[in-house]
Formats: structure tokens, C-alpha cells, sequence
């Protein structure tokens, strides 16, 4: 959804979150996902300026629901401060921080995107529990967009080309991983051999 920075906007954007968390079924979620979007809209307003343009992206899959803010400034960065007793502002980022699983900041060539994930309580698409070697990947990733900024524009995961561009991240970074071997002079094949059996391993056990 697309918006420009006001904060008349912000009950707008609040309505769309109830909106679509409902029809997901994540009720649950609401005034939690509600008060980082206040939160994120209203940091664009003060730091980067009133009349910003932005957008917001929701995304729904299995464990984790994520809300993503968009906006042109890739130099206000969104910190988390230790803001006084009788100071009025500089709680956004630590509010969003004690609410949330994980937040951060991903930084795109024209425009950044500052992200918080909370828990579903759900399970994964394939029905079952969330794999922890799954979530140790996804943070790899994660870590990984911050190094190299990707080209989507949110989070892939949803829809065919989503997938098609997650596949590609992920040759991206196990291509640098061969490479790494390579410079330390170590066997690439024998360590691809060596994942390839302890995944099919993992595989076995969980058909058990």
C-alpha cells in the first residue's frame, strides 16, 4: 500500500493492517502489528521528512507475519536510543524492538526497508513445525541482503517470481561459500558431498 508521510495517514494504514490480518486469521496480531506500523510511519514523518512518499507490505507465511516500511531516504537510519524519563520522543525503534521477534534495516540502491517479524503461532505452509536449520537460513540471508542489497523490493517468499528470486539469493550465497573454499584451499566437491548426505540425513530422520 502505497502512502505519503502524514500522520493523517497513520490510521489509514492502521485500518488496512486490521483489515488484512483478519481476513488471515491472525486477529491475534492486530494492535501488536498496528503499533509498529504507527511507529514506522511516524519515524519517516520525523526523520526524513513530512510528505515522504513510502509504502507499506504486509506478508503472511507459516510462523512469522512481516511488516515492511518503505521510503527514498537511505541515510536516516533507524536507531534504537536510550531516550531519558521526560523526553518525549526517541522510543520508536525500542518499542518496535520489545514487541517484535527481530527488526531491521535492509538498504536498497534507490529506497530502504525497515522490517519486524512477529510469531504467528502457526505452523509452516507444509504443516509442519518451523525447521530451526530453516530460520539458521534465513538469517543467513538476511545477513546477507545487508551486504549486498537486493533487487526485489520486499521480502521474497509469496508468489512464483518471489520464489524464482529467493532461488537466486541463495545460488548467490552458495556460490561466495564455494568461493571462500577455493581461496582457503580447501576441496569444494568434498564439502558439497558432505552437506548433500548430512541434508539427506536430515531428510531420513524426519520421515521417521
Amino acid at each position: 500500500m502505497a502512502f505519503t508521510a502524514h500522520p493523517e495517514e497513520v490510521a489509514r494504514l492502521r485500518r488496512a493492517v486490521r483489515l488484512h490480518l483478519v481476513a488471515w486469521g491472525l486477529d491475534a496480531l492486530v494492535d501488536t502489528a498496528q503499533l509498529c506500523v504507527s511507529e514506522l510511519v511516524s519515524n519517516i514523518v520525523t526523520h526524513v521528512g513530512t510528505g515522504t512518499p513510502g509504502s507499506l507490505v504486509l506478508s503472511a507465511e507459516g510462523a512469522r507475519l512481516r511488516v515492511e516500511v518503505h521510503d527514498p531516504d537511505t541515510r536516516a537510519l533507524p536507531t534504537l536510543v536510550d531516550a531519558e524519563v521526560e523526553e518525549e520522543g526517541g522510543r520508536g525503534m525500542a518499542l518496535v524492538d520489545a514487541l517484535t521477534d527481530r527488526w531491521g534495516v535492509q538498504l536498497c540502491d534507490n529506497h530502504k526497508v525497515t522490517w519486524c517479524e512477529l510469531a504467528t503461532g502457526l505452523t509452516s505452509p507444509a504443516g509442519s513445525t518451523v525447521d530451526p536449520s530453516v530460520t539458521r537460513a534465513e538469517a543467513l540471508l538476511h545477513m546477507y541482503a545487508t551486504l549486498r542489497p537486493p533487487t526485489w523490493s520486499h521480502e521474497p517468499g509469496l508468489g512464483r517470481v518471489g520464489r524464482a528470486v529467493a532461488e537466486e539469493s541463495v545460488i548467490d550465497v552458495i556460490t561466495d561459500f564455494l568461493r571462500w573454499l577455493r581461496t582457503h584451499g580447501c576441496d569444494a566437491d568434498e564439502v558439497l558431498d558432505r552437506a548433500q548426505s548430512r541434508y539427506e540425513a536430515t531428510l531420513s530422520v524426519g520421515r521417521r
